[in-house]
């Protein structure tokens, strides 16, 4: 946590994983996300990863450093005060729909320089989810060997819209100072998938071409990049993306004469060149195939690391989970205990390092309801009297 963007106050009407990681960005650095959801919580409250008592470790984790608010949003009256709250505060993370009671619009007509960042499933407001986008720009297709397609597990299109709306969101605060103005940024998964793979050469590649690149397994395109096997049986990747690294893994592996042989043979140099170590493909593999097979992990890893070359053993989320390196040494994660599961395990804050600046541990995230009295009398000034009558009609929760 860093307070970066203290003094900014931004509501977030949200579920699932762009939206929210959105907002959780922006509390990592210091903002007053105010999370507004259904009383009991909305639809992604109990998403698996969940524990026994079905808390959710995945709601828990990407609301973290957040204030939460619950309403009956399908009460006229709880509607009513989330767009209060809205125009009051003048910042909204959303993924609404772009029409209806939360559009830019209507919230403007109270609040006319309002910044609204609402993230979308297509443009044209069709609903879309992470996996289907992924599908729809042809990843799958590209993963694997067979003729199936090879869906991942992450969701990087998610991610990497909400990272794109925290930005948008600082731009157009940016654009309202100088300004004055208000403004909406609307950001579609499909347009960040589509216009990432634009921006990877992928939308060229292809109608240069004139057809699909084709599927490599765990081979890395246009590099020097796959797994090995050493010879007790452990799975490596290697890649090579300078000419230094091509060499000092040459050297270590003491194949300059076998290389320097394939090299005679075929009339190319392969030292300074990706495309070329690519291309022939076919003949490197199997004489680096051969000499990690001869290694065992521990030994051939101390070497790739003593000559700077980038390597890393497969191994599991629960391999990493106890890796001193990424985890109990790394100082983005600090101990959580006061999580609403009750669980206590290392909790990730900022991803960016500030070294001018102290760096505070991770917040819990909140249980829902848990600010609402405060929220509502602080930015909408009601009274202890009015939030009680709220609260005692059912419009506005509470945590326990």
């Amino acid at each position: 946590m860093y307070s970066m963007l203290s003094g900014l106050a931004v509501i977030e009407a949200s579920s699932f994983v762009a939206s929210p990681s959105a907002g959780l960005y922006c509390a990592q650095f210091g903002a007053e996300v105010i999370r507004v959801d259904q009383i009991g919580g909305g639809p992604d409250y109990r998403r698996w990863p969940v524990t026994a008592e079905n808390n959710s470790l995945y709601w828990e984790n990407l609301n973290r450093a957040k204030k939460s608010v619950a309403l009956d949003l399908s009460r006229g009256e709880g509607r009513e005060i989330l767009v209060d709250l809205i125009r009051a505060t003048g910042q909204l993370i959303t993924n609404f729909p772009a029409e209806g009671f939360l559009s830019h619009e209507t919230l403007a007509q109270g609040r006319a320089d309002l910044v609204t960042v609402r993230v979308m499933g297509w443009a044209d407001g069709s609903p879309a989810l992470d996996y289907t986008v992924n599908n729809a720009v042809g990843y799958p297709m590209m993963t694997g060997e067979g003729p199936e397609p090879v869906n991942h597990v992450l969701p990087a299109w998610d991610l990497l819209s909400g990272a794109y709306a925290a930005f948008a969101l600082l731009a157009a605060i940016q654009r309202r100072t100088a300004t004055g103005e208000g403004a909406e940024v609307r950001i579609p998964l499909s347009d960040v998938a589509i216009g990432t793979v634009a921006n990877l050469g992928g939308i060229a590649e292809v109608l240069y071409n004139g057809e699909n690149r084709p599927r490599l397994g765990n081979a890395i395109y246009g590099l020097f990049g796959r797994d090995f096997v050493t010879r007790d049986g452990q799975r490596t990747m290697v890649v090579v993306v300078t000419p230094r690294q091509w060499a000092k893994l040459v050297a270590t592996l003491n194949l300059s004469d076998a290389i320097a042989t394939v090299e005679a043979q075929r009339g190319v140099s392969f030292a300074r060149d990706d495309g070329l170590r690519f291309t022939h493909r076919d003949a490197l593999y199997p004489l680096f195939e051969a000499a990690i097979a001869a290694r065992d992990q521990a030994d051939l890893a101390a070497a790739f690391d003593a000559a700077g070359i980038v390597h890393s053993a497969y191994r599991t989320m629960l391999d990493a989970a106890h890796d001193p390196r990424l985890v109990s040494n790394n100082p983005i994660f600090s101990p959580s205990t006061a999580n609403p599961s009750g669980f206590a395990y290392p909790a990730a804050g900022a991803f960016g390092s500030i070294p001018q600046l102290d760096r505070q541990p991770s917040q819990p995230a909140p249980r829902n309801g848990q600010h609402t009295e405060a929220v509502l009398a602080d930015y909408l000034n009601l009274s202890s009297g009015t939030i009680a009558r709220l609260i005692d009609a059912g419009i506005a929760g509470t945590s326990p």
